[in-house]
């Protein structure tokens, strides 16, 4: 057969695979409209609107139910939710690619909130239930490949930056708001309206979320089955060795996630218990690095053609470290602000990574690379929240700043405190400073792979959907391209 009579019969099989789908009833769950961006906007706002509301509450309740380990079992807490989270991701993943996306939408993001109504009926289960419920955190996963399917390559990298910004706006209102009214009405107020949030978006998946799958779904019962292969969390891993750009690229991320997955999973419990900032400062403390963040995402575009890729990420990395020194090393309150300023400046290195690796993967391999550098993240969302938590229970620093100083004997802890109050975040920042020197050495304008970046051609695109929905992982390349 020629190349054209193959592709045209593809073509066909894809589009009759799509008829007898919708006949068979297979994903045609109902919905408002054609599914669009929007909608997986919305399912994101919500869910993260919800948790923002309890970022105040869960600093206090963490505290009265871990007085003694308050950082230990928080970054302990957060360290088993990443770890499942990585563990879990690349089975549901393929799943979702499988099964579609609405299912897995509305399951992550139940399981995820199903903890919220514990937090006033049992402080205990609560946080075990947030532990447990990192098996389903990877809403976000699903959300990209949500926004994927309805997107061109073109369009792509814009919506990924919409849901990103709409992730740092949930992230900027919901605190403030969750602490105004536990300053007025009480921390149970807050929970209920949590779970409102979190019901109104499952109602929403529900009823408004369309499929946007059903052109890679195949028509025999619920497709094929599974492989480990596919489920295997760390195979994408075991591939970084064996191309030295991925390998560099995916050391700096390991190096520079690490540690900024840890600050992210304790910084408000740091700032109000160490710092001795109150409710409303670290409140406003997140409104602003939100809006900073939102502000610097939109001139990544700006420095991206100015810089370089590179570069860009370079300066990102430069901010994240000294952002880290700030936090590590400052004992005043001014100087928190200062961290904060740079943390939202170093935002903009993942950003300008994954750009990288757009701009010099070839496009049969930007599922791949980019899936190395998904399951990197992963790894560090478990490892850094533990690791934080562990540097910070060894080196004593906990509760507050008072217990802190006064210790058990006084002048020798006072001293530690008034010269490093913060040594994870001095830690992080020297491994930032390796991640730089890797980054250093990556390639001005080669390509992440062999070959230059190729069109996405008809024929790559029929075979992208046959791996979605076949025995292959997304993350997994042909044969033709594998690494």
């Amino acid at each position: 057969m020629t190349p054209t009579k193959t592709t045209k019969t593809e073509v066909e099989m894809v589009i009759r695979n799509r008829k007898t789908v919708m006949k068979e009833g297979i994903m045609t769950m109902s919905g408002i409209g054609e599914p669009s961006v929007f909608h997986a906007l919305v399912v994101i706002f919500l869910e993260f609107f919800a948790w923002g509301l309890l970022t105040m509450p869960i600093i206090s309740v963490l505290n009265a139910t871990f007085p003694d380990h308050t950082f230990l079992m928080n970054g302990l807490i957060m360290g088993i939710k990443g770890i499942l989270s990585f563990l879990s991701a690349p089975l549901i993943g393929a799943l979702s690619d499988v099964w579609g996306r609405k299912f897995f939408l509305l399951v992550t993001v139940f399981f995820t909130c199903v903890p919220i109504p514990l937090m006033t009926i049992n402080t205990w289960w609560f946080f075990a239930m947030i532990s447990i419920s990192g098996v389903f955190a990877v809403t976000f996963s699903i959300v990209f490949a949500y926004v994927a399917d309805v997107t061109t390559e073109a369009e792509r990298s814009r919506a990924y930056g919409l849901v990103s910004a709409t992730f740092a706006a949930s992230m900027v209102i919901s605190p403030a708001l969750g602490a105004y009214l536990m300053d007025l009405y009480g921390e149970a107020l807050v929970v209920a309206a949590a779970t409102a949030v979190a019901v109104l978006d499952v109602f929403f998946i529900m009823v408004a979320v369309p499929e946007s799958l059903p052109e890679k779904v195949r028509p025999s019962g619920w497709g094929p089955a599974i492989s480990w292969e596919q489920a295997d969390p760390f195979a994408a891993l075991r591939k970084v060795g064996a191309e030295r750009t991925v390998l560099m690229l995916c050391v700096a991320v390991f190096l520079s996630y690490l540690p900024e997955a840890g600050q992210y999973s304790c910084i408000f419990v740091y700032l109000k218990l160490v710092m001795g900032f109150g409710v409303v400062q670290v409140a406003i403390f997140i409104a602003i690095v939100g809006v900073l963040s939102i502000a610097v995402q939109v001139v990544l575009g700006f420095l991206m053609r100015s810089l370089g890729a590179k570069h860009t990420i370079m300066l990102g990395l430069l901010f994240e470290m000294l952002q880290l020194m700030w936090y590590g090393f400052g004992s005043r309150t001014w100087m928190m602000w200062a961290a904060g300023v740079l943390a939202a400046l170093g935002s903009l290195t993942y950003p300008a990574i994954s750009a990288y690796v757009s701009v010099n993967s070839r496009a049969d391999r930007q599922g791949v690379v980019q899936g190395m550098v998904t399951g990197v993240r992963g790894l560090c969302n478990g490892l850094g929240p533990a690791m934080f938590g562990v540097i910070f229970y060894l080196f004593h620093v906990d509760l507050n700043e008072e217990h802190a100083v006064t210790g058990i004997d006084g002048k020798p802890q006072e001293k530690y405190v008034r010269l490093v109050p913060g040594p994870p975040f001095v830690l992080g920042a020297l491994l930032v400073i390796c991640a730089l020197l890797v980054a250093a050495f990556l390639p001005e304008d080669g390509t992440v792979g062999s070959g230059r970046r190729a069109p996405a051609d008809l024929k790559f695109e029929v075979e992208r959907g046959r791996r979605v929905a076949g025995t292959l992982s997304p993350l997994m390349a042909p044969e033709s391209a594998a690494l």
